[in-house]
């Protein structure tokens, strides 16, 4: 999202100062202007947005901020080379105010699934970018005493358009929901478009989201820490608690006792956990990504100004089978590897297995376990 903001944001200025239609001669000066202009509004609303979510939610939300640089691109654009810099910069911090009202009401007040706050940025900021220029244009401005003529013009523009977009997307609206319809089904919006309107697995070229936070890359590009996490006050043992579970089975191949250990930690402590383990002597392990939760509940994130519950976060589900290796040894190098002294650095649960068979050449319990070719 952010880099789609900014790429938006630079191609504006082609956009607005291309509107001249020309790079010389008179037209020079007007270019200059206008990204002037482009740029004020921008980051003036932007840092509205910013100041608003900052008072109202009592932390900044990076996504409305975002949304509120693309509200003061849309706003200032009917008027960019109509107005003086001081202009723009009022341009841009109303119509931030504008966006960051509008979406409040259309997500939470109208119910609109509007998830990208087109309706905000372009509808509300639009029409009002239209209108303002009617107040701030240098030339026929009712702030520069040209009295209410623009602004009447730019107001009865901004009803027309309401007005033909009205009825020619009623019509539009009505013949694909008679047709293709407007909506898929519930099952596919639970499978996801990828595949059951593109026949593809994933739209993001088998890329796994992973949480890098903490993970820094070396030359070779493979990821590892590099600056060491900020420690909290919590213990060791409570940051990183151990469980012994106990089961009751059929005897086992070998009098060498067999033990799993699981251990779930944060996605970014992978590398260092690894590094770890390949030093005490684990030559084998099996990784899954999981989701879950723990005493805190989930974060809480706020998106565009909705409160959401996140109760489900990505970690790591690390498993090893050790026999050889003493599994004391084991746990205390994991927690050495984990611990940053707060609360979700991990835990681990210790098994006592029944056996283990080797599949390939039917070897069991301690044998099992051991690569000897």
């Amino acid at each position: 999202a952010a880099l789609g903001v900014f790429i938006l944001w630079f191609c504006w200025f082609g956009f607005n100062g291309g509107s001249t239609v020309s790079a010389e001669g008179d037209a020079i000066p007007a270019m200059g202007s206008i990204f002037v202009t482009t740029n004020l509004a921008a980051a003036a609303a932007a840092f509205a947005v910013l100041l608003l979510t900052w008072i109202r939610y009592k932390k900044p939300d990076v996504s409305m901020t975002l949304n509120g640089a693309l509200a003061g691109l849309v706003g200032i654009t009917a008027g960019c080379d109509a107005v003086t810099p001081s202009g723009a910069a009022a341009i841009g911090v109303i119509s931030g105010i504008l966006v960051f009202v509008g979406i409040e009401f259309v997500d939470k007040i109208a119910k609109v699934d509007d998830p990208v706050g087109a309706v905000g940025v372009h509808g509300i900021c639009g029409a009002a970018g239209t209108i303002m220029v009617g107040l701030f244009a240098t030339d026929g401005g009712l702030f520069y005493g040209g009295g209410f003529k623009m602004l009447g013009i730019q107001s009865l523009g901004v009803i027309s358009v309401i007005g033909w977009v009205a009825v020619t997307m009623t019509v539009v609206f009505m013949i694909i929901k008679k047709t293709v319809g407007l909506r898929v089904p519930k099952e596919e919006e639970i499978l996801g478009l990828d595949i059951c309107e593109h026949g593809l697995e994933s739209a993001y070229a088998d890329f796994s989201i992973i949480d890098r936070s903490g993970l820094d890359l070396v030359t070779n590009g493979s990821a590892a820490l590099v600056a060491p996490m900020p420690e909290g006050t919590v213990h060791i043992d409570e940051a990183v608690p151990v469980q012994m579970k106990t089961a009751t089975a059929t005897p086992i191949a070998s009098d060498v006792p067999i033990t799993k250990i699981e251990i779930i930690t944060k996605q970014n402590k992978f590398e260092v956990l690894k590094e770890a383990m390949d030093k005490i002597g684990i030559t084998g392990m099996t990784v899954t990504q999981v989701l879950g939760y723990g005493v805190q509940g989930g974060r809480t994130e706020y998106y565009r100004g909705i409160k959401m519950e996140t109760t489900l976060l990505p970690k790591i589900k690390v498993e090893i089978v050790v026999s050889k290796v003493p599994v004391d040894l084991v746990v205390a190098e994991a927690k050495k590897a984990l611990y940053t002294g707060n609360i979700g650095d991990g835990k681990i649960f210790i098994y006592k297995a029944l056996n283990v068979i080797k599949v390939r050449t039917g070897e069991e319990g301690f044998d099992a376990l051991q690569d000897v070719e």
